[in-house]
């Protein structure tokens, strides 16, 4: 039977999601809790951050990644029921490439490489066909080791990882997944299926499941002042705008635009941290983190290197022809004070006086 309690949090950016589940795992010492994400950084930002508040991670709390949730407790036990072998699976091959032509009745070279480790592509739907080939014996089996599931970074999972979340929804087990549609950088899996519910699509997805969970909307920061929350929101006009809870004032506040001829002196003044596409985006010779390496961080202030559309979209403002605006959302909003994007001076449009100049809101 599903859980009545199932819960979709949708929350912006700043909204302390890592927070909520944090406090919800350690307020029920009893229950037996498992917390879930696809990265590696944001599973130790999780682990580290519960041993901040108790000293340990303690004993009902397993933390799993998303790919070791699923290869360890979801294919492994029960690839008998398939596959007719107890310890065929070896591991994970999470950079190789499948035979995508394969049929998927050829499973064997369909999910696996030469060395038995399954395609990262193939992962959940393989844990789906392993729990329909034992008669559903896979989520009876997590249903009867876990109370609560907590799965962060909602967004990034797609493809049959949609699929093998429904089946979580009608575990009985006791489902809590926060994320944020605008921040879907990554991706559990390079897969077509259920791509139509990528990145903001993902709302069209929850709204056909509204017998089986409830989805509830954060839209307050604690991180970004109101004129970044504004600039952020006004990428996604169609959902819910952002309330800042901070109000601090440190007179150079919200979103400006800079001559690259001013940068270093603008960097020197403010010390913002430098965010740029990829490694081949021209920094000027400084120091920068990929947008989304920076997914989950905090800065004071931050400078853009932006690409050509993103450049475009200083000057149009229209979010229908922006590419990569997950990106873009992401790297805006991880400033609590300041977001400043370099552009050329030669474009009169948005360039900018220097930093010692007064600034204008862009």
């Amino acid at each position: 039977m599903p859980s009545p309690c199932n819960r979709v949090i949708l929350a912006a950016a700043g909204s302390r999601k890592t927070q909520l589940i944090i406090d919800g795992a350690l307020e029920a010492p009893g229950r037996r809790t498992l917390i879930t994400t696809y990265t590696t950084e944001n599973l130790a930002q999780i682990t580290r951050r519960l041993q901040e508040v108790t000293g340990i991670v303690p004993g009902n709390i397993s933390l799993l990644g998303w790919f070791s949730f699923l290869v360890n407790q979801a294919a492994r036990p029960y690839q008998a029921a398939l596959i007719g072998q107890i310890d065929y699976i070896q591991s994970l091959n999470f950079t190789g490439q499948r035979f995508h032509r394969t049929p998927r009745e050829q499973w064997r070279r369909f999910y696996f490489d030469r060395d038995a480790n399954l395609y990262r592509d193939g992962v959940a739907d393989f844990a789906c066909r392993v729990d329909d080939a034992s008669g559903g014996a896979v989520v009876r089996r997590l249903a009867a080791m876990y109370d609560r599931i907590y799965i962060d970074e909602l967004q990034d999972l797609v493809g049959y990882d949609l699929d093998f979340l429904d089946r979580l929804f009608q575990s009985g087990i006791e489902i809590i997944a926060v994320g944020d549609p605008r921040q879907h950088t990554l991706s559990t899996n390079n897969s077509t299926r259920n791509k139509q519910y990528r990145g903001a699509g993902l709302i069209g997805w929850l709204r056909k499941r509204q017998d089986r969970c409830t989805v509830e909307t954060r839209a307050e920061s604690w991180r970004c002042n109101q004129q970044i929350c504004d600039w952020a929101d006004a990428i996604y006009p169609t959902m819910t705008p952002t309330k800042s809870h901070n109000d601090e004032w440190t007179g150079h506040d919200g979103v400006f635009t800079i001559a690259r001829d001013d940068v270093h002196t603008y960097v020197a003044k403010y010390r913002p941290m430098v965010l740029r596409h990829s490694r081949t985006t021209d920094t000027m010779g400084l120091p920068a983190l990929n947008f989304g390496l920076s997914k989950g961080s905090t800065y004071d202030r931050v400078l853009i290197f932006p690409t050509k559309p993103m450049l475009a979209y200083l000057k149009n403002s229209d979010p229908a022809r922006l590419k990569a605006s997950d990106r873009l959302y992401v790297a805006v909003t991880r400033a609590r004070h300041s977001v400043t994007f370099v552009v050329d001076r030669r474009d009169a449009t948005y360039a900018m006086p220097p930093p010692d100049a007064e600034l204008h809101s862009g």
